[in-house]
């Protein structure tokens, strides 16, 4: 187990991290950051009053998210397919102009 320093609102933290989930762990960091930020922009909070609103917001999201089944795959990719066949057509077109 590695350990790993990030940072949320301009504190610095240490924390434990596999190696294979580092990325994912940095990445989690500047999710959670930006939404501190943006909450106590808003609602002028701080410490651990933000942290508690911060954690509950995105707990409220996750399950509202898990409720309604979260991504439909098949959907997301049928809507993929027709948006890169319009973009094939449009191109062609272009094409065509030059």
């Amino acid at each position: 187990m590695d350990t790993l320093d990030i940072k949320l609102l301009g504190r610095e933290y240490r924390v434990s991290c596999p190696p294979e989930e580092r990325e994912g762990l940095l990445e989690a960091v500047q999710f959670l950051d930006g939404r501190l930020n943006d909450l106590a922009a808003k609602t002028n909070s701080a410490g651990e009053k933000l942290a508690v609103m911060t954690a509950l917001n995105i707990a409220h999201e996750y399950l509202q998210f898990q409720r309604t089944g979260g991504f439909d795959m098949p959907a997301l990719k049928r809507r993929i397919g027709l948006v890169n066949a319009r973009l094939d057509g449009v191109l062609g077109q272009q094409e065509k102009l030059f």
